[in-house]
């Protein structure tokens, strides 16, 4: 096959739809693997700064892209006609939710309409993004076949998910297994030799729908243990017994448990999704996905949960939620990042302003917020000093940064409402209530 001996030799060129989280960090391992590559996305001033060698994503070094540009094998671009001249195009757009809760597929199959435009005999096509069974063979398949070519024949077509864990510091693209599933042997033997150039080790399975699944499970898993913990925290509270003392001592047995732990709710683009595209495909089979349900309705309560414990927090010191000076630490969806996907605390900063709060937020790597699906909330960080602090009624720690000092963050706060255990250590207890 002559694309399998692109691949091998480094002469495909490799076309990377979506420059964020998931498609930035594998458009730096194909390049350092000696791939040209090309990034295609239409939001303009990710071009510009990719293109001038800089980085928009934390955890990523500017570095990375400046050697990429130094090699002279990577551009970014919003010309999907460059598409043409591409041999393996690999899918990295958003999967979101409806407000319904249903999948919006409407990223994945627009960019496919689009490939399919420039589609030519012999051009692999991989999709990452997270997706519910039969989205690659059935939904993608069907719009690259209007063009006449067939799957499996004229062009490979394969699905290889993401496992993305935005600055996680013990693994990389490059160490993480990849699962891959062609549509056909042929192309699972394609799609396989592609990412086995960049990545450790490759584990094939047999369909699409099998990678597809796997992902799904993968974080369905997450989620409802995290919904388990969630609701086990609530009911620890009302004992008087610290959930976080009792997860500290359980995960010490060597076999059979393995932490996880609750917080104001879910966030990232994966866990708090994913598991709602298994939901909404099981209909089609006629079966209810109870367990998986039950799980998302606990963590979606749980921002809820939070600004109860705000409300009964202030009561108890004569003040009511109305017209409170709340300040919200964190807008990133997990410590130490500047991704604020699906991050609970924009949930507790619209159901805080609902309730008559003046709400402000602090996040060392989110200076403003910007335009979301579901979010415009128009922003800004403002500072956190002693003399700021102690104008807040409450401080509400949603995000535990390493780079926080808790201990100062306590001793200048009148209240401290704390989802994340981040204040364990500190000794002056009396102000800070956990939620």
């Amino acid at each position: 096959m002559d694309l399998l001996r692109k691949i091998e030799n480094r002469s495909s060129i490799v076309g990377i739809i979506g420059l964020g989280y998931v498609g930035l960090p594998m458009i730096i391992e194909f390049g350092k693997a000696g791939f040209v590559v090309i990034g295609f996305d239409l939001d303009e001033k990710k071009i510009k700064n990719l293109n001038e060698g800089k980085s928009y994503i934390k955890h990523i070094p500017s570095k990375e892209i400046m050697s990429l540009k130094k090699n002279r094998n990577f551009k970014a671009t919003s010309d999907f006609s460059l598409l043409k001249g591409v041999d393996c195009i690999i899918i990295c757009v958003p999967t979101p939710l409806t407000r319904q809760m249903e999948p919006d597929l409407s990223y994945v199959l627009k960019t496919t309409e689009t490939i399919a435009k420039y589609l030519r005999k012999g051009k692999l096509i991989v999709l990452v993004s997270t997706t519910y069974p039969g989205t690659t063979d059935e939904d993608m398949r069907a719009i690259l076949e209007e063009t006449g070519m067939k799957a499996g024949k004229d062009f490979y077509l394969a699905y290889s998910p993401e496992r993305e864990d935005p600055n996680n510091q013990n693994f990389s693209v490059r160490t993480i297994p990849k699962v891959v599933g062609g549509y056909s042997r042929n192309c699972l033997r394609v799609a396989n030799a592609l990412f086995s150039a960049i990545i450790e080790k490759t584990i094939p399975v047999s369909s699409t729908k099998v990678a597809e699944t796997t992902k799904l499970l993968e974080n369905i898993y997450r989620a409802v243990n995290i919904a388990l913990v969630n609701e086990l925290k609530i009911l620890f509270q009302r004992m008087g017994i610290d959930i976080w003392e009792v997860i500290e001592a359980a995960k010490t047995k060597p076999f059979g448990f393995q932490a996880f732990y609750p917080g104001p709710g879910l966030g990232g683009h994966c866990i708090p999704v994913d598991p709602f595209y298994l939901t909404w495909k099981a209909r089609e089979y006629d079966f209810h996905t109870k367990f998986i349900e039950l799980a998302g309705e606990i963590n979606i309560s749980m921002p809820y949960y939070v600004v109860e414990k705000t409300i009964e927090a202030l009561n108890e010191r004569n003040k009511s939620i109305k017209s409170s000076k709340i300040l919200i630490l964190g807008l990133a969806y997990k410590k130490d990042v500047d991704d604020v996907r699906e991050s609970p605390s924009l949930k507790l900063i619209e159901l805080l302003k609902q309730k008559g709060a003046r709400v402000d937020y602090n996040d060392p790597y989110i200076s403003k917020t910007h335009k979301m699906r579901m979010y415009d909330l128009k922003m800004v960080s403002v500072p956190v000093t002693g003399k700021a602090l102690k104008e807040y009624d409450c401080v509400v720690i949603a995000t535990d940064h390493s780079c926080y000092d808790y201990a100062f963050i306590v001793n200048n706060s009148r209240l401290v409402v704390d989802t994340r255990n981040a204040t364990n250590g500190v000794r002056n207890k009396s102000n800070i209530v956990k939620a």
